[in-house]
């Protein structure tokens, strides 16, 4: 528990440290703060905030700086970031919104990420658009005892094609009836659709058949996955000259491991589509950007009313929460209106 006095002295070392980068002292806390305490006052509640894991003391400074767990309390019960109208936006803002051309989707992504490196200074992240996997048509074909190849058809005319092992043998005439029973019940709908169904009719299928459906609706999964999960990164290098970790080349070399192969930021943003409104990891929370250093803010973005990917800035936890959140709300919703207008 903590009292005022001490909740307002946290909050003007992180907006000071945010502002000027450098450890706060009791003297810069007690004209900055508004509070009437003596120095050897604020020194002591200083005292009972390092005690409490919320503020450390580098070793060539008698300021303080925020940790990752102060940084937490500070954004989470402290901080208000009021939502940007799109009407009324910074002339910046008006500037991106003109770039994201709705008739060019693959734009539109390259665009936002890097509309967020550019007004954040950081680096900007978005994953292009989960395929919601709808087939038009799906085939099987005997390859050999036990391996069957399932061709995918969506209704764009793309197509997949899988390899799938199965416990027992199947002779062709089994898998074209497999094959006309999955389209005529379940063609057109999306694959997790599939799935939603065949858990309440699995039991009144024959074995073979509802085998079958099982293996494709995984295959259809895993094929979609593959074309659709993609992460575009703008803006890298802005962390090359940040005091923060400019100077440890083996952090920022793991770091850019992350934005090379970029699996694990998938994996980040796939958590973070399936919750509502803009996600604050601060100082390796993710576990996905494992650095003490870096904050990631995040926000799911839709088109036509579904979410179907997810947006973000990665940047140092010494970062203007409060205006990254403004602009990765924004840039959310500019990349939504555009998408859902091609």
């Amino acid at each position: 528990m903590m009292d005022d006095r001490s909740r307002t002295l946290l909050k003007t070392l992180v907006e000071r440290y945010i502002a000027d980068g450098q450890p706060v002292g009791s003297r810069t806390l007690s004209r900055a703060s508004g509070l009437d305490l003596s120095p050897a006052t604020i020194r002591n509640v200083m005292s009972d905030l390092e005690d409490l894991g919320l503020i450390a003391s580098p070793h060539t400074s008698a300021g303080r700086v925020p940790t990752p767990r102060g940084y937490r309390l500070f954004v989470d019960t402290m901080l208000t970031a009021r939502s940007i109208d799109l009407e009324s936006a910074t002339p910046e803002i008006a500037a991106a919104r003109q770039q994201l051309h709705p008739d060019q989707p693959q734009r539109v992504l390259a665009q936002a990420a890097h509309t967020l490196s550019n007004l954040s200074s950081f680096v900007g992240i978005i994953s292009t658009p989960r395929n919601v996997g709808v087939f038009r048509h799906i085939e099987f074909l005997r390859l050999s005892d036990k391996r069957v190849l399932v061709i995918i058809v969506t209704p764009e005319g793309d197509v997949q094609n899988r390899v799938i092992f199965t416990a027992r043998d199947y002779t062709q005439t089994e898998l074209i009836e497999a094959t006309n029973y999955l389209n005529s019940h379940y063609g057109g709908l999306t694959i997790e659709e599939v799935r939603e169904r065949l858990k309440n009719e699995v039991d009144a299928l024959r074995e073979e058949i509802a085998a079958l459906m099982q293996a494709a609706v995984q295959a259809g999964t895993e094929a979609i996955a593959e074309s659709s999960d993609q992460v575009i990164v703008s803006g890298e290098r802005n962390l090359l000259g940040m005091q923060d970790f400019g100077h440890d080349m083996g952090a920022l070399r793991k770091l850019f491991d992350v934005f090379e192969h970029k699996t694990e930021l998938m994996r980040l943003l796939d958590v973070s589509s399936r919750a509502e409104g803009v996600r604050i990891y601060i100082g390796g929370e993710s576990r996905v950007v494992p650095f003490e250093e870096l904050s990631v803010v995040t926000a799911p973005y839709e088109v036509d009313g579904r979410i179907v990917g997810t947006l973000g800035v990665i940047g140092p936890t010494r970062m203007p929460y409060g205006r990254m959140i403004q602009i990765v709300d924004i840039t959310a919703r500019l990349v939504g209106n555009a998408l859902s207008q091609k």
